[in-house]
């Protein structure tokens, strides 16, 4: 465990009535990575959150922390600190009183104290207000004053607790690449909470997806983007497509799935070791930045549907198509790929590659 500052043996939280809030959480974390716990109001991130700052007692498994089993530790004799969504600043002390606090409870003299504070009030851009409070700054200087307060001491671990979910969509852009910016240069790791998949896309270097108090896949954000191990994922992170079928034959790395008398190209991992056995029922997806309008020969999948509308972001457009009742179709196309415009109800050819499709864990 010697370069692994967090680890996570079955680790499970059950509340009283029998709610279990996590189950069976198994993690290890490196020095200085950024990870980011990312999944619906309820599945369980910010109760384990909580069990590694120890805010809340474990039921089963153990905690580690630099090595050392931390499981029934008090937070006081944890290196981590915690940064909350409200900030949780105190009002009545200036920036710089709210930065040191924890540098005096820990006894240390007032020059060094000084000398501390104003190092990282510079990192975060904040030295010229140390003498104000926290009511007369923005919600970004804020943020900015709970994350100092929280590094100051320098923790083997920072715990933030949907972080960026009290800022406006443009200050929470800034704020990403500055927290991003930060934890690089001080090399301490972090772990956050969020529910937004593009604050955990945009920071982390490992993301743990949650759903219904289990893990359903860890990864970087490449890896759980491009290839979603689960449909809970699939459906959750990016603009997936969903579609199920049978599966009939297995070659190699491509697996054949059946959907409504058409054999799909499916691409599965040659060491995967789920249940891949002919005549199971299976669900892909399919990325919508990966699928073409119009036949191509040069694809070997294709689907038949019928034009819906078409919803438009800055440059990119995202045409919708039904390819059978109720079941939809998203193709994400820049603006300058194809001025096509469709009429409602107008039957269009879908393809993608057979290496686009992935085979999910339902």
């Amino acid at each position: 465990m010697a370069d692994l500052d967090v680890v996570l043996i079955g680790v499970s939280k059950t509340f009283e009535g029998g709610v279990h809030a996590v189950i069976d959480f198994n993690a290890e974390i490196e020095h200085g990575e950024f990870v980011a716990m990312l999944g619906p109001s309820g599945c369980g991130k910010t109760t384990t959150l909580r069990m590694i700052g120890g805010l809340e007692e474990v039921t089963e498994g153990k905690i580690y922390i630099a090595g050392t089993d931390v499981t029934d530790l008090p937070p006081s004799e944890r290196d981590t600190a915690m940064m909350f969504q409200s900030f949780a600043l105190f009002p009545h002390r200036t920036v710089h009183q709210n930065v040191e606090f924890s540098l005096k409870v820990k006894g240390i003299e007032r020059r060094e104290r000084d000398r501390q504070v104003g190092q990282m009030l510079e990192m975060v851009s904040l030295d010229p207000l140390a003498d104000r409070y926290p009511r007369d700054l923005s919600g970004g200087q804020q943020q900015r004053v709970a994350l100092a307060r929280a590094l100051i001491s320098k923790p083997t671990l920072l715990l933030l607790d949907e972080p960026l979910g009290a800022l406006d969509y443009s200050l929470r852009q800034q704020m990403m690449v500055e927290l991003k910016t930060i934890q690089r240069e001080l090399g301490i790791t972090f772990i956050m909470v969020t529910h937004s998949q593009q604050e955990a896309m945009s920071l982390a270097d490992k993301v743990v997806v949650m759903s219904d108090a289990v893990i359903q896949q860890i990864g970087t954000s490449r890896e759980v983007y491009e290839a979603p191990r689960t449909r809970f994922v699939a459906d959750f992170i990016g603009n997936n497509n969903v579609f199920e079928g049978t599966i009939r034959s297995r070659s190699g790395s491509i697996v054949f799935v059946e959907s409504k008398g058409r054999l799909y190209y499916v691409r599965a991992p040659n060491d995967d070791d789920r249940d891949i056995r002919n005549g199971r029922p299976a669900h892909f997806s399919v990325r919508a930045d990966l699928l073409h309008t119009g036949a191509r020969s040069d694809m070997a999948n294709q689907v038949e549907a019928t034009y819906v509308a078409t919803e438009f972001l800055g440059s990119l457009e995202t045409d919708v198509f039904e390819f059978s009742p109720g079941k939809y179709v998203h193709v994400e196309q820049h603006r300058s790929v194809s001025d096509r415009v469709y009429e409602v109800g107008e039957r269009e050819t879908i393809c993608w590659p057979a290496e686009a499709a992935v085979l999910l864990l339902d």
